[in-house]
């Protein structure tokens, strides 16, 4: 049980700026502490509701909806909910009605330099900040949307804000419930802002506005080098899959089984029609690409706690939080942890065990390359490393990202509940050959990505750095 420090209690003015509210967490979160410390700040704090604009003054959490969601993207708009926002990428957006979107749900449409917050369920609090190809996307109504007047604020100044330590505490200082966490957009809209002037926060919004502009940058570079590669190959058809338009697969027969398998899902028609186009091209097989390297899942190791940034920790990740833009992870110790938990350089990170739900991660790939071989990851993972000469994992990430290759992964499913990738069927996957510059080509492209992505964590970062430098220099004035 947490309580109030004895030289610090609640006091009965805290209560009424949170509405007379009897939750303990806003009292004992710090947002109090900080909420002083700011105060004072020799700058003028100016509430947030006065420095947005736009529909409903800028502060917008959406309508309960009917959900209608279709497969043609030309029908369809990218839908963004609590989770979603935290993405790296976002090529496995759900799609929602358009008609619905642009009719009924207008308020939810997003814009460039918006700052998201989710305001329910487990995720409550987090923030997230609309990059240039976000603009267009539509938001769910467990998404608080922050629409800055950029003739009152600069949009990335806001945002690191919001998304630093300060805005860390203050915005979940709001949070309320038990079973089902929120926040709401009233709270949100009382949250005071520090203004340092015109010259800090445009170094900071800069900062901001270029990190966002770099993970554009990302996402296109995935992109293009998974259709370069389809074209490249004459699979084109392959880019525009239709899963869910095909039917679904039943009354089927197939003869001339083995004891490999003998589940149905793995004899899936439509994955087998994926199976023929890639097999049709010259092509070596993932297992062959992959015999002098690995593929096989991670070693399960002890999780002994570690100090968060310490140089004798790493940070550990699972298989939700690897696809996140920055995953926090646990902190576990190198003492009792093997180097193997850590991945080579260019190595493709499946995730290997899960549920077949749509929306799940199962059989979703990551790559592993510059700040984020410092990581350690669980052994959930099918590790992918290429041993073929020339057949580079930055390659291979291009052709295992794709909706085809998941689909088929997703067919070669083994287990019960906890669903695995069969271990005989992961090899026979066929990977195009291609000549040696078609594959430099492609490889560099998602090489130039993930350099974009470590610059705009960089950045962020710096913009973060700046402002804690900026408050404290204010505060210790006003201690002074």
């Amino acid at each position: 049980m947490r309580v109030a420090e004895p030289g610090n209690p609640a006091r009965r003015g805290w209560l009424d700026k949170q509405g007379l509210r009897l939750v303990a967490k806003p009292y004992l979160s710090g947002a109090f502490a900080t909420q002083r410390l700011l105060e004072r700040l020799s700058v003028e704090k100016v509430p947030l509701k006065d420095l947005t604009g736009g529909r409903d003054g800028g502060i917008v959490s959406g309508p309960l909806f009917r959900r209608v969601y279709v497969t043609d993207p030309a029908h369809g708009v990218p839908f963004v909910g609590s989770k979603d926002m935290q993405l790296a990428d976002f090529t496995t957006l759900p799609l929602l009605s358009r008609d619905d979107a642009e009719t009924k749900l207008a308020s939810l449409k997003l814009k460039s330099g918006m700052t998201l917050i989710s305001r329910s369920g487990f995720n409550a609090g987090r923030r997230a900040y609309v990059r240039p190809d976000m603009a267009g996307f539509w938001s769910s109504e467990d998404v608080i949307t922050v629409e800055p007047d950029s003739g009152r604020i600069a949009p990335g100044y806001l945002y690191a804000f919001l998304s630093g330590r300060f805005g860390e505490v203050l915005v979940r200082g709001g949070v309320y419930g038990s079973a089902v966490r929120h926040i709401a957009p009233d709270h949100i809209g009382e949250i005071r802002v520090p203004r340092f002037g015109d010259a800090v926060e445009k170094e900071i919004h800069e900062l901001v506005q270029e990190a966002a502009e770099s993970r554009a940058a990302f996402q296109k570079g995935l992109t293009e080098a998974t259709r370069d590669l389809f074209s490249t190959a004459g699979l084109e058809d392959l880019l525009d899959l239709r899963w869910h338009e095909q039917g679904r697969d039943l009354g089927f027969v197939r003869r001339g089984l083995t004891a490999t398998t003998l589940r149905a899902l793995n004899f899936q028609p439509r994955a087998g029609e994926i199976l023929k186009r890639l097999a049709s091209v010259e092509h070596v097989t993932l297992g062959e690409a992959c015999e002098a390297g690995q593929l096989s899942r991670g070693v399960r190791f002890p999780r002994v706690d570690g100090e968060p940034g310490d140089a004798y920790s790493y940070r550990l990740i699972g298989q939700r939080q690897a696809f996140w833009l920055r995953p926090e992870g646990r902190w576990i110790s190198k003492a009792w942890t093997s180097d193997e938990v850590l991945a080579e350089d260019e190595t493709v990170l499946i995730a290997s065990q899960g549920t077949l739900g749509e929306n799940e991660v199962y059989c979703r790939s990551i790559f592993v390359t510059g700040a984020w071989r410092s990581h350690a990851f669980s052994e959930h993972f099918l590790r992918v490393r290429s041993g073929l000469p020339g057949f580079s994992g930055a390659y291979l990430f291009a052709l295992l990202r794709s909706e085809p290759v998941f689909r088929l992964l997703r067919s070669m499913s083994a287990g019960g509940k906890q669903q695995d990738i069969h271990e005989e069927l992961r090899k026979s996957i066929p990977v195009p050959v291609l000549t040696n510059t078609d594959r430099d080509r492609i490889a560099n492209t998602v090489r130039n990505a993930y350099t974009k992505r470590d610059e705009a964590d960089v950045k962020e970062d710096l913009a973060l750095a700046k402002l804690e430098e900026t408050v404290a220099l204010h505060s210790g004035a006003a201690t002074n």
